[in-house]
């Protein structure tokens, strides 16, 4: 299992400044009456840098499921982190459910990937800790896998894709298991994950590739990306296809390592929107006393939207539509 590495990252955020995030307009965040308050995150991904300015005010519970230093030296993880639920940085509001005051930081990334093992005892951890949302942009790259054994390791291109297989077999059998114990164990809380960034549609409309595992497992909620188009919000030409629901995810300004902020894409940038966008039905549910994984679930998908997105978008791009926050 590997980071859903983004697609692009740039040191500029120009134009956000004093204003919001567009991601969190897009999902309506900065229209809704919730913050995600009383709700708890987990984040399972490269850690987090826990001194920056978007995270004062959240207490951080961070266990490193790595053999690496605890601190995020990538930057990914504190970028979903932020948002999900990340304070304003510099006048800017980059976190969607910036209510949220106490978040389960697991780091099982590290420069290498990290096992599924790791990845599941970090899911457990995150259960037994109370979370509600858990939130994963990593993901298995099944054409890369194939390559690397062929490349590599020298095995012939039938050996090589069928080996690729049976990881990819394993992983989706062990997600799905996994979700159905939770749903058994813990019935308030949902499993969310990045689609993937293996599609290249601009090289090839035909070349889609469809949701990696953990996303594509039953149980777990599949998120695509979309971007800013002159005719509405349009597919990422990276996004993998097939997944349950989408979120902003091009161009997206959350919290750097230096301490500002930072622009990337992917679909990695896509799940902690719609992760934050449950912290803030989890919390209007709550309110009336209805809060289950499958009354959140049933609202996060039952509440997205076509309407925002550009005419003629393949609903197999983007599943359900856009996630949109409660209103008011």
């Amino acid at each position: 299992m590997k980071l859903v590495e983004p697609v692009l990252r740039r040191a500029t955020v120009a134009g956000e400044a004093g204003d919001v995030a567009w991601g969190v307009k897009a999902v309506r965040a900065d229209t809704s009456r919730c913050t995600g308050k009383g709700i708890v995150v987990a984040v399972l991904d490269t850690g987090i840098q826990a001194d920056h300015p978007a995270f004062q005010g959240v207490t951080l519970i961070q266990r490193n499921f790595t053999n690496e230093a605890d601190t995020d030296q990538h930057g990914h993880g504190t970028h979903c982190a932020g948002t999900i639920f990340g304070r304003s940085v510099a006048g800017t509001r980059i976190g969607v459910a910036h209510g949220v005051s106490k978040a389960l930081i697991g780091k099982v990334l590290g420069s290498g990937g990290g096992s599924s093992k790791q990845i599941v005892n970090a899911i457990l951890w995150a259960v037994d800790n109370g979370a509600h949302i858990i939130s994963m942009s990593l993901g298995m790259d099944f054409p890369g896998l194939a390559r690397r054994l062929r490349e590599r390791d020298g095995f012939p291109e039938e050996l090589a894709v069928s080996r690729a297989l049976e990881g990819y077999r394993a992983n989706v059998l062990l997600f799905e298991r996994l979700a159905s114990l939770i749903r058994a164990q813990a019935n308030r809380s949902i499993l969310i994950a990045a689609a993937g960034n293996e599609s290249r549609r601009r090289q090839d409309p035909r070349f889609e590739i469809a949701v990696a595992p953990p996303a594509v497992a039953d149980g777990v909620v599949s998120v695509a990306a979309v971007g800013r188009s002159d005719s509405g919000l349009a597919v990422a030409d990276f996004s993998n296809t097939g997944a349950n629901i989408c979120g902003p995810g091009v161009d997206i300004a959350s919290a750097g390592l230096a301490g500002g902020l930072l622009t990337m894409s992917g679909t990695s940038m896509a799940a902690p929107h719609v992760a934050g966008v449950a912290a803030l039905w989890a919390e209007r549910l709550a309110e009336v006393g209805s809060f289950n994984a499958l009354n959140l679930t049933a609202k996060l998908i039952g509440q997205a939207s076509f309407n925002d997105l550009g005419a003629g978008i393949d609903p197999f791009d983007v599943g359900a539509g856009l996630v949109l926050a409660p209103q008011p």
